[in-house]
């Protein structure tokens, strides 16, 4: 039986419901399925086609479960554990991976739809007849393929700097939409990661050139240069990644929040520049996928499958109010460990970017590059690090260790475990290995489906 291969998969794309929220940009009601070839015919079509788009990202196996839980297990040693039952999971956090994952032919399988999805956008274009609205379809279908090849290429490759040049093998640049039968069996090999980088580059600041600064709850001007700011941190571009946290900033959109609790807690709180929207009705899971049933012991409410490891708890400082708020004594399954109350509800948003991050990066840039771009490193540790918010003083003069440690801090369990090993070139160890940044076992497999249907023309990694 021939095996399905990305566009084998996307060509019959479902969009799943739309994601419930008061704003009318997202009242249009998306199809339940589509013909790649004919289905977007209207501006309303279009429209709907968007809207599947972050329903698609909403989902487990992106940025509603895996893209925010999976880079924790990765280089979780020292840090979490998991003891749950999934097996493609438990083989991410064991360095156990084999080329028939499951976990990892999720992620490739709903990324590639997301940005099939895109790029049926991009392609219907020319039937929308508002110009603002065609401009802003189109920076959101760009956001969406940008940042989902960002996200591939975080997880599937060898990471930046693994290489001279970073000609390692990235992922597949998708830049068409799959329509025909034709374009099902197109064989496109994987492009390296610097080009990569340099299509992810192009997206997101064209995106962020065409999208309005406000978009309710969907993406707008700001998401689309948050992500350019992860994007260049990532690979150690710290002027341009200060510059695109600066503009975030200096927007005066966002503000961080009293109380660490609020942003998770809350639905679109100011400090949020970007999150996955859900309600009791419409949410990534609450048995085998979603945040609150992966990481969640409380009463009714979760598998309790990522504990806390007590020695990362004492890592905080002393008084630290989010070592206090941020983690708690499980009441509900395997009770008694230590869990996040990061993620405790099924219908909670799920912030993807928070203005926290963009501070803490213009702070690191700043530091690095030895200036004082939008504020001083202090004054913007400050915002994260104070005696209102963490009852802790203020740092007069932070090092760039002082920032790094406040990234661990402020962002665990949320997405940047792995990312962040690979980006500063860290080790860790697990009492009987030593895991390197570039270790292969560390990057995900290419699924084994998409190699044979190619006939090899999109190679597997090393290791698999």
């Amino acid at each position: 039986m021939k095996h399905k291969h990305i566009s084998k998969i996307i060509l019959s794309t479902l969009i799943a419901l739309s994601i419930v929220s008061c704003d009318k940009r997202l009242d249009v009601k998306p199809k339940q399925s589509i013909d790649a070839a004919t289905a977007l015919t209207t501006p309303a079509d279009v429209e709907s086609a968007i809207v599947g788009c972050y329903s698609v990202m909403g989902g487990g196996a992106l940025y509603g479960t895996n893209l925010l839980m999976v880079p924790e297990l990765l280089a979780q040693e020292g840090y979490a554990s998991w003891r749950g039952t999934f097996t493609g999971l438990q083989q991410a956090a064991r360095k156990t991976m084999n080329r028939d994952n499951g976990e990892a032919a999720r992620i490739w399988n709903a990324g590639y739809r997301a940005i099939n999805l895109a790029n049926s956008v991009v392609d219907a274009l020319g039937i929308v007849t508002d110009p603002d609205q065609k401009t802003q379809l189109e920076g959101e279908a760009l956001f969406v393929r940008g940042i989902m090849h960002f996200e591939l290429v975080r997880l599937f490759a060898l990471p930046w700097g693994a290489t001279p040049g970073n000609t390692q093998p990235g992922v597949v640049i998708r830049t068409r939409a799959t329509k025909t039968e034709a374009d099902v069996f197109e064989r496109t090999p994987r492009s390296t990661v610097a080009e990569v980088y340099t299509a992810v580059i192009s997206d997101l600041t064209a995106a962020a050139a065409k999208m309005p600064e406000d978009n309710g709850t969907r993406a707008d001007r700001y998401t689309a240069l948050a992500f350019l700011a992860k994007v260049y941190l990532q690979k150690g571009d710290f002027a341009n990644a200060r510059a695109a946290a600066n503009e975030v900033i200096e927007s005066d959109k966002y503000e961080m929040n009293a109380s660490v609790n609020a942003v998770f807690d809350n639905k679109n709180t100011d400090e949020s520049v970007w999150e996955i929207q859900q309600n009791d009705q419409n949410n990534a899971g609450t048995s085998n996928d979603g945040m609150a049933t992966f990481y969640g012991s409380l009463p009714g409410i979760g598998r309790a499958d990522v504990r806390i490891v007590p020695a990362f708890l004492n890592t905080y400082p002393a008084g630290d109010l989010r070592a206090a708020q941020w983690y708690y004594v499980g009441t509900g399954a395997r009770p008694g460990n230590i869990y996040t109350s990061k993620w405790k509800s099924f219908s909670q948003n799920l912030p993807v970017i928070r203005i926290a991050e963009m501070y803490l990066i213009r702070a690191e840039t700043n530091i690095r590059l030895g200036g004082a771009v939008g504020d001083s490193p202090a004054n913007d540790l400050a915002q994260i690090r104070n005696p209102v918010r963490t009852n802790l003083p203020v740092l007069l003069a932070p090092t760039l260790q002082d920032v790094l440690n406040e990234r661990v801090y402020e962002l665990a369990f949320e997405g940047f475990r792995i990312h962040e090993v690979r980006r500063l070139q860290q080790t860790f160890t697990d009492g009987s290995a030593t895991w390197a940044w570039n270790n292969n076992k560390l990057v995900f497999p290419i699924p084994q489906a998409e190699v044979q249907a190619t006939e090899g023309v999109i190679t597997q990694n090393p290791g698999y």
